[in-house]
């Protein structure tokens, strides 16, 4: 009962803020993180199928980095409500998966390129925080 106490208080803090304009329906961010970490563990098996190596090390340590910011942004924008440290952290989340993405497809192309939809979406994500920390 907690949980979905604390659930319920971030869902009407987060109905509660002012939105950019191209603020989509709540409905549309569970199908479209389903499809994404989908996209993102296709990515991985792809850029690990032929096995480990030594050049793999750095595009994977971009990988865990970018994979940790992206659990943690939620957790630091509805459960802390900080709308500017999770800027920040989608932030970083950006900058690491665009380096993820080139490390990737230079040793994967199909690896690198499954990735973009996700860099699309985070675009799109830093563009919704960024609206909703100018407009509160």
């Amino acid at each position: 009962m907690h949980c979905y106490h604390n659930f319920m208080q971030n869902i009407n803090w987060y109905h509660s803020l002012n939105k950019p304009y191209l603020s989509p329906p709540d409905w549309i961010f569970a199908p479209v993180w389903t499809i994404l970490y989908i996209t993102i563990i296709i990515s991985f098996l792809l850029f690990i199928k032929d096995g480990l190596s030594s050049k793999k090390i750095i595009p994977l340590i971009l990988f865990v980095i970018q994979i940790i910011l992206n659990l943690i942004w939620t957790p630091v924008f509805f459960n802390l409500q900080n709308i500017k440290l999770g800027f920040v952290v989608l932030f970083l989340l950006w900058i690491f998966l665009i380096f993820t993405i080139k490390e990737f497809y230079k040793i994967s192309k199909p690896a690198g390129l499954i990735l973009i939809p996700y860099l699309i979406w985070t675009t799109f994500a830093l563009y919704l925080n960024l609206g909703i920390l100018v407009l509160n």
